[in-house]
């Protein structure tokens, strides 16, 4: 064992971040948790759900969601192992008075491809044979409003394929959200690698408070675990 084991200044700014905002963070508070499936986020899902007003879930996984209402999703992609799950995170967030926020309306297309024919439809009118891709307009809108008020955000995972142009309006409009209101002094976290590549992509990466750089151990931390190598950190002694 090396001894003493101290943390670098970049360690010591996640920690700050990820774990600080998490557990200190000014309210109101939101969380946009993005990408394809539940099963990699519902642990974060839940305890962000716990310490946030706001949480706004994107991407793939929404069509779980959606399929947990009742509602038809087309060929989009479903966990239906996880139908349940969703269904028991939405009687939470309802029970503990905490908003969460499905797309209103959804850009779908024919087919899993860049040049693929496609339309807008509301969250309850996916047509059969067509899949969800990315948030529709009015969606966006909801976000922003919903965001315009918040002193912390974290956001983790992209609100749709935005690797594709056709797929990428609802990831960057948030991108432009969080800009707005970083410069008017909330403090916006971008922790998870498809959301940073996003955000390096619009090239607003300098617009936000802090990106992590930590992959899949911002995830870790934001779900509240104590990551091993922070745990073998000697504690500092306060000079006498």
């Amino acid at each position: 064992h090396l001894s003493p084991s101290v943390a670098g200044l970049l360690l010591a700014k996640e920690l700050e971040y990820l774990d600080g905002a998490v557990n200190n963070g000014e309210k109101p508070m939101a969380a946009i948790v993005g990408g394809s499936k539940v099963s990699s986020k519902i642990t974060v899902l839940e305890t962000l759900l716990d310490k946030c007003d706001t949480v706004v879930i994107g991407g793939g996984m929404v069509f779980t969601f959606l399929k947990a209402k009742g509602l038809n999703v087309g060929s989009s992609l479903v966990e239906d192992d996880f139908v349940e799950t969703a269904k028991k995170v939405m009687a939470k967030a309802e029970a503990s008075g905490k908003t969460l926020i499905l797309p209103s309306d959804i850009v779908v297309a024919d087919a899993f491809a860049a040049d693929a024919n496609t339309q807008i439809v509301k969250q309850d009118a996916i047509p059969d044979g067509w899949m969800g891709l990315d948030n529709g307009p009015e969606a966006t809108k909801e976000i922003a409003d919903a965001l315009s008020t918040c002193k912390t955000v974290i956001w983790n995972g992209p609100m749709g394929v935005f690797e594709m142009d056709a797929f990428a309006k609802g990831t960057f409009a948030i991108v432009d959200a969080l800009e707005e209101i970083t410069s008017r002094g909330a403090c916006t976290i971008i922790g998870g690698g498809d959301s940073v590549a996003a955000v390096e992509k619009s090239g607003k990466a300098d617009k936000m408070s802090h990106i992590s750089t930590g992959g899949g151990a911002s995830l870790e931390l934001l779900e509240g675990k104590v990551l091993p190598g922070v745990d073998a950190l000697a504690e500092a002694k306060v000079p006498a």
